[in-house]
């Protein structure tokens, strides 16, 4: 049985390709690839078919992690599509949450809840003049992906 997995975020060009690339690096260590399938989606369609942020990218490259996924937006069918929705935010979680149609099988989460940490919000570093904030998204997906495949994936 294959899990899918989706990961959506504002605009699919910062939090939410960054949480794919990590999930993907993370199931691939573990060994458990070939029982997922993952992707990430925006809420919004200002950046379909854009790359992620260059400082996404760079975080990613930093941690040795190749990423060629393009921005799309959420669909209905990816409702019915993924096993999982994760959202980034509160707002994420409400706006998935209200798009979802009804009867499909998607379960809505937010990535921030399987931090053991406790840091439940991933931070959007969207607007940041630099990268910090793009390494401590990075390290939030990390400890939250792994913490959600402790939990469901193994």
């Amino acid at each position: 049985m294959v899990n899918k997995a989706l990961f959506v975020c504002l605009g699919n060009i910062c939090r939410s390709p960054i949480a794919e690339a990590v999930f993907s690096q993370i199931i691939e260590e573990r060994g458990i690839a070939d029982r997922w399938k993952v992707d990430s989606a925006a809420l919004g369609g200002w950046h379909s078919g854009n790359p992620p942020d260059s400082r996404a990218q760079n975080t990613l490259m930093e941690h040795n992690i190749v990423y060629n996924g393009r921005a799309r937006q959420i669909e209905d069918e990816d409702f019915s599509e993924f096993d999982y929705i994760f959202g980034m935010d509160e707002n994420n979680i409400s706006n998935l949450k209200g798009q979802q149609p009804p009867g499909t099988k998607a379960k809505i989460l937010l990535l921030g809840d399987f931090d053991p940490k406790g840091e439940r919000i991933i931070r959007d570093p969207y607007y940041d003049n630099n990268s910090k904030g793009f390494e401590k998204c990075y390290q939030q997906c990390v400890r939250a992906c792994n913490g959600f495949l402790d939990q469901y994936g193994n």
